[in-house]
């Protein structure tokens, strides 16, 4: 079971969130929360996922995402966010978030992205993708990228490709025919030779450097 926690400061959405996500049967919201309460709600029920509003009144997602992160075991944290939310994006990517999902995404997306984010992938919303590549990568020329992937090997091309794709490790090694324990090298690797980025990062030096189409395709989407 898929343990989760949803931090916003909108009593509407938290209601909306928890009603999507308990109609599938592997989840279990576990708490709901505004951002003062957010910390020490997480850490006593321990989910394996956290959606987080990006922008609350009392305590902000950014502060309560590197508290987070800052524990020893950490859960996923993918942010909440909306259009015009834009300058939280990058902040939020480097402070360790697995993804990023608009309030409104449908709910058959919510609930796939939950269980991607469970099995140690990344999550993307269309909706923001560019605005958090935008963000991250917007004093970087487009060579940037191309050079970093150039110093990978044929494999570990690929490999991106599907971390590009939000691919978690154990999909990996499926579509690819490998053991997971050797995927799992080859992700240490990639993300060693791009600078010691997160899955999320690499995700984004992926379509950066035009591979995200090719691992769309590799997992079958």
């Amino acid at each position: 079971m898929i343990r989760v926690a949803v931090v916003d400061d909108e009593q509407l959405v938290r209601s909306g969130l928890r009603m999507i996500l308990g109609t599938a049967p592997d989840i279990d919201v576990v708490a709901d929360c505004g951002g003062g309460e957010a910390v020490a709600t997480v850490l006593r029920h321990a989910p394996d996922v956290v959606l987080l509003d990006i922008r609350m009144p009392d305590v902000d997602g950014l502060t309560v995402l590197r508290a987070l992160r800052a524990h020893p075991r950490p859960p996923a944290v993918a942010m909440l966010t909306t259009f015009d939310a834009d300058e939280y994006l990058a902040a939020a990517l480097r402070a360790g978030a697995a993804g990023f999902l608009l309030k409104d995404t449908d709910p058959d997306q919510l609930v796939r992205s939950v269980r991607t984010l469970a099995g140690g992938g990344s999550v993307l919303d269309p909706g923001v993708t560019r605005a958090v590549i935008g963000g991250y990568l917007a004093a970087e020329a487009e060579s940037t990228a191309a050079a970093a992937v150039r110093t990978l090997t044929p494999r570990e091309r690929e490999v991106l490709a599907h971390l590009g794709a939000g691919l978690a490790n154990p999909q990996i090694a499926e579509r690819m025919g490998l053991a997971p324990s050797t995927v799992k090298d080859h992700v240490r690797a990639v993300l060693g030779k791009l600078g010691g980025v997160n899955r999320v990062q690499a995700a984004i030096v992926a379509d950066r450097a035009g591979l995200v189409a090719s691992g769309r395709e590799g997992a079958g989407r």
